[in-house]
């Protein structure tokens, strides 16, 4: 038996929403795997040339880290093919798209039968904390926690139909360790309640499509200020306005940039690369859309070769 599945993208954050929301982006991770007497891992995509194709992947290392470190079990060998067109080391959510399809990998070898929601629990787990991982498995914008027991916590809302995201990935990567390194240890009263005031107000704009809500729903003073000095105009691009312009945010720990714009002003993504290349980097604009379904793994019915593209 072969299987197939297909695991977004995702941007966390938000702005103000500091390892709490996510939302899914159509720029598929697809992975086919079965059973076979040796491990075999062919890369296809973007970046293929970076990633692993050996005992080390991330992918095969997060499927054998379920099966001993929760389940006390082994793995068969597998014959694994990876077509990826998420672009790695750029706050898109790469390396949380790969935790996931190793779950769901280790999921469907041992016959585990996991609901979604106790593989998006397995894999934030993994992760370390929830808003990439909730996104790439439920689709859409998700607000999500680990409660006090544990246990993974979300609840998916829809983006307004009005409303159009796209990203901005200039020509840098920066290491998410490098990022997390540059936040304090501490934040004051004030900076908490500002940012629980804009993630409150985030999620109401969201959810009701109040556009006068924008920009001031995405600002955030708990990690965009201090990651500034790692990405050459975030400073200019969170300070933009323009009509048809909602705002942008930090996509993760970046580089790269989230833009929400009312549908009808797609122009105004360009001023973002604008900026980049102002400070010499040169970037693209991808146009993109929520991913509305998020994790999707289906029984392999195509040829017996994995030769074939799919």
């Amino acid at each position: 038996m072969a299987w197939k599945l297909r695991v977004p993208a995702s941007s966390a954050n938000l702005g103000p929403g500091f390892d709490a929301l996510g939302l899914a982006l159509d720029i598929p991770l697809v992975c086919r795997f079965r059973r076979s007497r040796e491990l075999s891992i062919r890369c296809t995509g973007r970046d293929a040339a970076s990633i692993s194709t050996g005992e080390d992947n991330l992918i095969w290392q997060t499927a054998l880290k379920v099966a001993c470190d929760f389940h006390q079990d082994t793995l068969p060998p597998i014959e694994l093919e990876i077509d990826n067109q998420i672009p790695l080391g750029k706050g898109l959510g790469s390396s949380a798209a790969a935790l996931t399809a190793g779950v769901v990998i280790a999921d469907k070898l041992l016959g585990l039968g996991w609901k979604p929601l106790r593989i998006l629990d397995e894999a934030a787990q993994i992760e370390g904390h929830p808003d990439n991982v909730a996104a790439a498995v439920l689709g859409s914008i998700v607000a999500s926690a680990i409660d006090s027991g544990g246990m993974t916590r979300a609840v998916r809302l829809e983006l307004p139909a009005r409303y159009g995201v796209a990203v901005v990935v200039p020509d840098f990567e920066l290491p998410t360790s490098q990022a997390r390194n540059v936040l304090p240890a501490a934040y004051s009263r004030a900076d908490a309640v500002f940012n629980i005031q804009r993630a409150a107000l985030l999620i109401a704009a969201l959810a009701t499509g109040t556009t006068s809500a924008f920009p001031a729903a995405l600002e955030d003073r708990l990690h965009q200020p201090y990651r500034a000095k790692l990405v050459p105009g975030l400073e200019e691009t969170l300070r933009l306005r323009a009509p048809g312009l909602l705002g942008c945010t930090l996509s993760g720990a970046g580089p790269s940039i989230l833009v929400f714009y009312e549908r009808g002003c797609e122009p105004v993504c360009d001023l973002v690369r604008q900026i980049f290349e102002m400070h010499g980097h040169q970037s693209e604009v991808v146009w993109t859309r929520i991913d509305e379904h998020g994790l999707d793994v289906s029984e392999w019915s195509g040829p017996p070769s994995f030769d074939a593209r799919y």
